[in-house]
């Protein structure tokens, strides 16, 4: 049941996102990512390393979608805080994507080959139906180079995503392990 709460609850963040987007506004996704976050959150075995987990997700998305925008290669709707930043939108959407690494996603932190293939073909996918379909990403022409880009960028963060989820979530087991003399 998990798996799908997850993953239904992430779909929901991401529209909120786009369709907030769409029409100029970065905190429908923000609202998203904080209610899925706090319900997550709430039901998580690692707290610290969840929360780890989405200050590395959105570390990633500054520097991925970041260099997006300063290449030149990308612009996004509702651009909050700044034209020159990855909005905020986006990142609620990286820290909302890094906890299905502990739940729906948790199956890749095993297997960090399918998660760069599944990160360089439905990374810039998604990219694609958020342009095409609402309009809330730009691509500079020619389009190939931005979806180059997000490819590789998402080829690299999302197995490097589901081995820092499992690497922090088996150390938190570790230490509490030792800490108490048995397993949590």
């Amino acid at each position: 049941m998990k798996f799908w709460l997850s993953l239904i609850g992430y779909e929901l963040v991401w529209f909120c996102a786009v369709i907030g987007a769409e029409h100029g506004l970065a905190w429908p996704g923000v609202l998203g990512m904080l209610v899925y976050a706090a319900c997550q959150l709430g039901l998580a075995r690692h707290y610290k390393a969840d929360v780890s987990l989405m200050l590395t997700a959105v570390a990633m998305g500054f520097v991925l979608d970041g260099g997006l925008i300063r290449a030149g290669l990308a612009c996004y709707a509702a651009p909050w805080p700044s034209a020159t930043l990855a909005p905020a939108w986006i990142l609620a959407m990286w820290a909302t994507f890094a906890l299905t690494f502990t739940q729906s996603l948790a199956y890749l932190q095993t297997r960090l080959w399918l998660a760069a293939l599944l990160g360089a073909i439905g990374g810039p996918l998604a990219y694609l139906g958020a342009a095409r379909g609402w309009h809330v990403v730009t691509f500079a022409d020619p389009i190939w180079h931005a979806l180059l880009w997000l490819g590789i960028g998402w080829a690299l963060a999302t197995p490097a995503l589901a081995w820092v989820a499992k690497r922090w979530s088996t150390s938190v087991i570790a230490t509490s392990t030792s800490l108490q003399g048995h397993a949590p």
